[in-house]
């Protein structure tokens, strides 16, 4: 896949946390348009990315091209690091909008967590932290039927609102949630179909609000 072209401005990095500001800095930064394909799940891996606008989606797929989403990241996340073992990519990841990366050689990262202990400290917090979601979502996948799975995405998702509801900002389609939840996306539009009809759920320009509780099952 050929690197995508430079930017011809600098995206600042200020908001980002200082250790991750640090291995910003050492990498070249690059624009992504939405649905552009940063890695390829089998390739070798060759650098991290690390966002710093816009969001990126980590997901697996097989040969029939059916995905599961894995996670999301937005400014400040980082992929790419899985593979500094030199094994090849476990996950595809895309831009789900147009995003800025700062793009990090896998010999710089190395370098930089041996010159940098605060770095190599939060690097080891968030493989441990990515572990505890993958455990968590395996036991979501195993013990939880799909509208327990949709619940707890749903619920993840939605920030309360001085009206007493929870809004989810972010554009969520029935495809993306199937995805995530690992189920198909018939299954997801007739669920929301009834949520909405108990007067659980509501669509308002395009974003989802959580009218009130959701019921511990349908």
């Amino acid at each position: 896949m050929p690197p995508p072209p430079a930017l011809s401005g600098a995206e600042s990095a200020a908001d980002l946390p200082p250790h991750v500001q640090k291995l910003a800095a050492l990498g070249v930064q690059r624009r992504y348009r939405t649905h552009a394909l940063l890695i390829e799940e089998g390739d070798e891996g060759g650098a991290v990315y690390i966002v710093l606008s816009g969001r990126l989606r980590a997901f697996v797929s097989d040969a029939r091209g059916r995905e599961a989403t894995l996670a999301l990241h937005g400014p400040g996340d980082y992929v790419g690091e899985m593979s500094l073992d030199g094994g090849q990519r476990s996950a595809s990841v895309q831009a789900v909008e147009p995003t800025v990366c700062a793009v990090v050689t896998r010999e710089t990262m190395l370098q930089h967590i041996g010159r940098d202990p605060e770095f190599a400290m939060a690097l080891i917090l968030r493989l441990i932290r990515r572990a505890r979601l993958a455990t968590e979502s395996a036991r979501s996948m195993a013990l939880l039927d799909v509208y327990g799975r949709l619940k707890r995405l749903l619920e993840s998702r939605a920030a309360p609102q001085p009206d007493g509801t929870r809004r989810i900002i972010e554009r969520l389609t029935h495809q993306a949630i199937a995805s995530e939840i690992g189920c198909s996306r018939e299954m997801v539009s007739r669920l929301m179909k009834d949520l909405e009809s108990g007067g659980y759920l509501a669509s308002d320009q395009r974003q989802l609000v959580l009218a009130r509780e959701l019921p511990a099952r349908w």
